[in-house]
């Protein structure tokens, strides 16, 4: 059974709650281990779906004219920006969260993955969510990705995955996340017009 769109809407809206990344988190013990403050995770981690990084100027631009510039959505599903719950600032590395989308293949998951790595070499610094706009949001030390596959995932990019050493965690839904069918879109159109 192919991975439907419902899953990975069910996953990007999942973690974007702190919580719920922090329990994603646990799934791959050497990333949980950067968070600042075990005491305190849901102070020490800030949860970004659908980023938005603003692009510093490139000296080597054009040497690559597909490098964009200025404010730029990162090609991650969501990022995790750790910070100090005591001082509430910035630290240390940022952790990318990339979800297996319908219809994506090895080399577009892998790719989109090598486009951040890309994008944020030339410096960055973030457009963070209103309630964080205090935070310094100057660019990483180091940028660590996390892939999230589905049991229905095609067993060669979790293979892909492996052989090019890149952290992935499997991740089931419950039968209860069901991609609408025209029956039931067509009942909550006739709901709609009431």
């Amino acid at each position: 059974m192919p991975v439907k769109k419902s899953h990975y809407e069910s996953l990007l809206a999942e973690y974007s709650n702190q919580d719920l990344a922090i329990a994603l988190l646990k799934q791959h013990r050497p990333y949980l281990e950067m968070l600042p403050s075990m005491r305190r995770p849901e102070e020490s981690l800030i949860s970004i779906p659908l980023p938005v990084v603003r692009l510093r100027p490139s000296s080597h631009r054009h040497q690559n004219a597909n490098t964009p510039e200025g404010l730029t959505t990162l090609p991650c599903d969501v990022s995790l920006i750790l910070c100090d719950p005591e001082w509430k600032i910035k630290t240390g590395p940022e952790i990318f969260i990339f979800i297996h989308r319908p219809h994506e293949d090895f080399s577009d998951f892998l790719g989109r993955w090598r486009q951040t790595q890309v994008w944020l070499d030339q410096g960055y610094e973030w457009l963070m969510p209103p309630r964080y706009k205090h935070i310094l949001s100057e660019e990483a030390e180091e940028i660590c990705p996390l892939f999230v596959v589905f049991p229905e995932t095609p067993e060669r990019i979790k293979r892909g995955l492996q052989g090019a050493y890149l952290p992935y965690v499997v991740k089931a839904l419950s039968a209860s996340v069901e991609e609408p069918t025209a029956e039931t879109l067509s009942t909550e159109d006739s709901l709609l017009e009431e």
